[in-house]
């Protein structure tokens, strides 16, 4: 496994961290284990000057008494290694009434705290290699000073304890370590097992594989989240593939007509010699069939550059009214060749800002449609309107409709209903696709209401025009 991956980044990351968290826990430890054996020394050695100073008082010339060991023994549990002891006299020089295990000589502070009464607690230094706990005890009688009991204990015991504490953590430290890096280890195996299943999944589907998906742990986790996300992506790559498919085919089907149509053509105009109207009519034949080829490559150029956020537009303020009468002008002979009545009605002057030759298409494609599918003698009209912020251009008609199955397969490229087919019609099926397009570019869009037999009214919603919208 590679020391990069996340398996052994994340085990790392786990033994790092529970590394530093046992270093602070164990600094932390020792000197709260350092600070504990301090105070319970100082309690105990606290309890022992008191204990030896309320025996003293009851003894002969209030000497200590003999059973110091065992007075140590009681506060500290056993004797401790190398107790000290003595009884100082509460004059000016301090002398040892009663030499103990004798301690170093008493300090400024201690001899003004004893003649204040005052208790004093100091470390001690006794030539030795450990410091010595002292306490400095006055005792008192009748209000009056009579001496001094002083009761101290080397600080090996602590040394040695914290020395022992420090080696016990120090071995169990890589111990802990090495459990917790194969811990994490184990941890975050299973915790990425799926993963490397999705991703064994992922690598052997293949383009004609689509159909596969990613198996879900069920343990509605985020890994569940992932594979519902790359599940989602494969079933949108297979619809992409299968349009893909289709489009590629419908294309090529597209394309074949006319270009079988026009070899077929030139093949007979050279096989004998023709006259020059023959010629003529041959070379208007071809034209109409190089003319279909062209509209059809040029409605796939602006498909391809729409889906690549390529589509170039010349953001103007156009005004909608001129352009509907443009597409009037090119459509209405063929309107009048179909017995269709075309009528533009319940015109509202806005302008939009976007492409003037664009919109044309957008609209033109739209009316060519609703002609080339309303049976003579019906009707197809267009109305410019506005609802709310949007401009609305509305193109009805009397045709055949669209079943309600249908109505978003329409705008699918090369996509004809049954219906349609039937018609006999003309067209490549791009017309509604280019017109959503066109619609989409201009952030606006496409609605379409249809019902069998009784017509169908596309509508398109473009923003309005605004002040601040305003080129420059």
């Amino acid at each position: 496994m590679p020391s990069s991956s996340i398996r052994t980044r994340l085990t790392l990351w786990y033994s790092g961290l529970l590394a530093l968290t046992f270093v602070i826990l164990g600094i932390a430890a020792y000197l709260l284990v350092g600070y504990t054996l301090e105070k319970e020394t100082d309690s105990a050695l606290r309890g022992v000057a008191e204990a030896l100073a309320e025996r003293s008082l009851t003894e002969a010339h209030r000497r200590l008494p003999a059973e110091v060991d065992e007075i140590f023994r009681r506060f500290f549990g056993a004797v401790p290694m190398a107790p000290y002891f003595e009884w100082l006299n509460p004059g000016p020089d301090a002398d040892r009434e009663v030499p103990g295990r004798e301690l170093s000589a008493l300090s400024p502070r201690a001899r003004v705290n004893a003649a204040k009464g005052i208790a004093t607690f100091e470390t001690v230094t006794d030539g030795g290699q450990h410091p010595v706990r002292v306490l400095t005890w006055p005792v008192i009688d009748s209000g009056r000073l009579i001496g001094v009991v002083r009761v101290g204990m080397s600080r090996m015991n602590i040394a040695r304890t914290l020395s022992h504490f420090l080696l016990i953590m120090a071995a169990l430290f890589p111990i802990a370590l090495a459990l917790a890096a194969a811990g994490g280890w184990f941890v975050a195996d299973r915790a990425l097992r799926p993963v490397a299943r999705m991703t064994q999944t992922a690598r052997s589907i293949k383009a004609g594989q689509l159909h596969d998906r990613v198996q879900k742990t069920g343990a509605g986790d985020e890994l569940d989240g992932l594979a519902d996300t790359l599940n989602e992506m494969l079933g949108r790559l297979q619809t992409a593939f299968t349009e893909m498919r289709q489009f590629t085919a419908d294309a090529s089907h597209e394309l074949q007509t006319p270009l079988t149509i026009l070899r077929g053509e030139i093949e007979v105009a050279l096989r004998s010699t023709r006259s020059p109207d023959e010629y003529k009519e041959l070379l208007r034949s071809a034209l109409e069939e190089i003319q279909r080829i062209s509209v059809l490559v040029e409605g796939l150029l602006l498909l391809a550059r729409s889906d690549a956020g390529m589509l170039k537009m010349d953001r103007v303020p156009v005004d909608l009214v001129s352009v509907a009468e443009e597409v009037f002008g090119r459509l209405g002979s063929f309107a009048a060749e179909r017995q269709v009545d075309l009528r533009l009605e319940q015109i509202e002057p806005l302008e939009v800002l976007g492409d003037h030759v664009h919109l044309g298409r957008l609209l033109f494609n739209l009316v060519d449609n609703a002609i080339k599918y309303t049976p003579p003698h019906g009707k197809v009209e267009v109305a410019i309107g506005r609802s709310g912020g949007s401009a609305v251009i509305a193109v009805t008609d009397t045709g055949i409709g669209i079943p309600a199955e249908e109505r978003e397969k329409v705008f699918q490229r090369f996509y004809r209903s049954a219906e349609a087919r039937s018609q006999a019609q003309g067209g490549s099926g791009l017309g509604l696709s280019i017109a959503r397009s066109i619609a989409e570019a201009h952030g606006g869009r496409i609605e379409v209401e249809a019902e069998p037999g009784r017509g169908s009214a596309f509508r398109v919603y473009l923003p309005l025009l605004s002040p601040t919208a305003l080129p420059g």
